[in-house]
């Protein structure tokens, strides 16, 4: 994601002043970033929330793409507000699957009234992905819980509850990244699906969140970077 996100900011016509890895760590400081408009952060589950801290606190605001680490997401979001700088974390950027979380929203709502249709959400990843259900599949098992009241929560599909929302998740090949909502019923099914090509569109999303929030101060949801 880091090459993707490199190209895509060229493209769009940005300069990538510094690539910060595990091999430069310590570069993650006030002086190499004092030419730093807005900081993209796509890294790992267990540096994640120290990365985002350590941007916030330099008052830099911050794109983050990162799963596995939102136990801590109300604690970087009082960062932030305490720093006057802005943040926004998306489990998907995907101008594609944030149209299918807006309408898993509405079928989930719709579907309240009708018992008869059980949900289903599948993922399907690439081998090398660390975490298990995608950040994707969760949030969408999130907006489930959040418009239909028959749900509480989510469970992996081999731990099935009558009122949590099952996860599929599967690991193949170099998969970006497919992601369906299925509700079934005995006579018939409704689904939703997004299929990533490539990782491009997570990639343009990102870019477009960094230009939507450098001069923007607050705490921001993909929904208001796409006004929808």
């Amino acid at each position: 994601m880091g090459h993707e996100i490199e190209s895509m900011a060229i493209e769009q016509g940005h300069i990538i002043r510094h690539i910060i890895d595990i091999g430069n760590a310590g570069d993650l400081n006030p002086e190499v970033f004092k030419d730093v408009d807005v900081a993209i952060e796509f890294s790992m589950p267990d540096a994640a929330f120290e990365n985002i801290v350590k941007c916030l606190n330099m008052k830099k605001p911050v794109v983050s793409g990162t799963t596995g680490w939102l136990k801590n997401y109300d604690r970087a979001a009082e960062i932030c507000r305490r720093n006057g700088t802005s943040f926004i974390h998306s489990s998907n950027y995907s101008i594609g699957v944030n149209i299918l979380f807006r309408l898993n929203a509405e079928l989930a709502r719709i579907l309240e009234a009708r018992k008869d249709y059980l949900p289903l959400i599948e993922e399907i990843h690439h081998t090398k992905k660390l975490d298990a259900p995608s950040g994707t599949a969760i949030t969408l098992a999130e907006l489930i819980t959040d418009n239909n009241k028959s749900y509480k929560g989510w469970c992996f599909e081999k731990d099935k509850s009558k009122n949590l929302v099952p996860i599929r998740a599967v690991r193949e090949g170099s998969v970006p990244g497919t992601h369906s909502v299925t509700w079934s019923s005995d006579i018939d099914s409704i689904s939703l699906r997004h299929e990533a090509k490539n990782r491009k569109g997570l990639a343009f999303g990102a870019v477009l969140a960094a230009e939507y929030i450098f001069n923007r101060t607050g705490v921001f949801t993909m929904s208001q970077v796409l006004d929808f």
